[in-house]
């Protein structure tokens, strides 16, 4: 069985939705098959709505994920600094160390 790749909906299309259904007077059903997104998703969108969350699911980040992050970033550029050194390193031990003109 082929899975479905997971869909990802802008803030603006999502509380678009929500307001067809809750301002619209539209049906979840009607609104599902105009957008081509499954009905539940949309009651998902509305109830995050009603209680009062943002509707696009963003959720705020800590001060220490943020730093883990931030960290991950700084470890991944001095690997690849590393790398490139290495390489470079390499490439000068092989050239002859002839007189320059």
């Amino acid at each position: 069985m082929e899975r479905i790749p997971k869909q990802f909906y802008t803030t603006e299309f999502k509380e678009e939705a929500v307001k067809l259904v809750t301002d619209g007077g539209l049906k979840v059903a009607d609104v599902s098959r105009r957008l081509s997104v499954s009905p539940q998703t949309i009651r998902n969108w509305i109830k995050r709505h009603k209680d009062g969350k943002p509707v696009g699911g963003a959720r705020t980040v800590t001060a220490l994920e943020a730093e883990v992050s931030r960290l991950h970033r700084e470890l991944a550029e001095a690997r690849l600094e590393k790398e490139i050194l290495k390489k470079a390193m390499a490439y000068l031990a092989k050239e002859p160390r002839g007189g320059m003109r």
